[in-house]
């Protein structure tokens, strides 16, 4: 991982996003999700189906912005698939920790996924990653309300009042982040090459299966 992100050491800000992470078409898919939807688990089980040299990246991402921001993983938590309207740095004087604005935020995250866009034969799940890559393979994982609400009731041993305190929560800030950053509306179908909703009849597995074959096409693997 060290490596990886070695590779890109120069200044990629003063080019439009788009046009970066363009210069290579090399293969990437981007998985956007609803919480309770499978999305992660799918992205898994299409980079074990794919093989090497495949590669998520989820957690990795705030780790690496971390990292080059010089800010605590906590910290660019609080900001990462969350809508926090500043301009600059907010100073916390209580605690004596900086955060990071959006604005900055973005200006990594490009970056990384610059840096992973070059590489390529990369699986990106979040970030809004489907607004930046241009010639990736762009698939949305939804469910519907009540088969999200067993899975995180069933995954976080938790009752179904929280299980959809939790569920709504995760809609608003991951849909005030995509707006933020992107000004876009995460959940409309034209934005994705492929929208599946998971259920009872349409398994995880099968959703892997259907991005694996899909992929094979686009990228003649």
């Amino acid at each position: 991982m060290k490596k990886l992100f070695q590779l890109v050491n120069k200044n990629f800000f003063g080019l439009r996003p788009e046009k970066l992470l363009a210069k290579k078409h090399r293969p990437v898919i981007t998985i956007s999700r609803e919480k309770g939807s499978g999305g992660r688990l799918i992205a898994y089980l299409v980079v074990k189906k794919l093989g090497k040299p495949w590669k998520v990246f989820h957690k990795e991402i705030i780790d690496e912005i971390a990292k080059q921001a010089h800010l605590e993983k906590d910290l660019i938590r609080e900001v990462d698939e969350k809508k926090i309207p500043v301009v600059e740095e907010i100073i916390d004087d209580v605690f004596g920790k900086r955060y990071i604005s959006l604005n900055k935020y973005y200006k990594h995250l490009v970056k990384i996924l610059s840096t992973i866009g070059q590489r390529g034969h990369a699986i990106v799940i979040g970030r809004g990653a489907n607004f930046l890559y241009p010639n990736a393979l762009k698939i949305r994982i939804i469910c519907d309300m009540e088969e999200r609400i067993a899975w995180i009731m069933k995954d976080y041993k938790i009752k179904r009042a929280e299980a959809i305190e939790i569920i709504e929560e995760s809609d608003e800030t991951r849909s005030d982040f995509v707006k933020a950053l992107f000004h876009h509306d995460q959940k409309k179908a034209h934005h994705y090459d492929l929208v599946i909703r998971t259920s009872k009849k349409l398994t995880l597995e099968d959703a892997a299966d259907i991005i694996v074959k899909t992929a094979k096409r686009r990228f003649n693997l």
